[in-house]
């Protein structure tokens, strides 16, 4: 019983790190994308005619 539940466990716990991992490379991939289209547009905001 305790062997099943410590298998149970670790792996749960590897799942956990690999869920946490993809969740912080999105993120940072999310800021670099935003950091990089604000650059953009602060860059090109002279060729705005209105």
């Amino acid at each position: 019983m305790g062997e099943k539940l410590y298998r149970s466990l670790t792996a749960s716990g590897a799942g956990s790190i690999a869920v946490g991992i993809v969740v912080i490379v999105t993120g940072l991939a999310a800021g670099v994308v935003a950091i990089v289209n604000g650059a953009h547009m602060l860059i090109n905001r002279k060729n705005i005619t209105f």
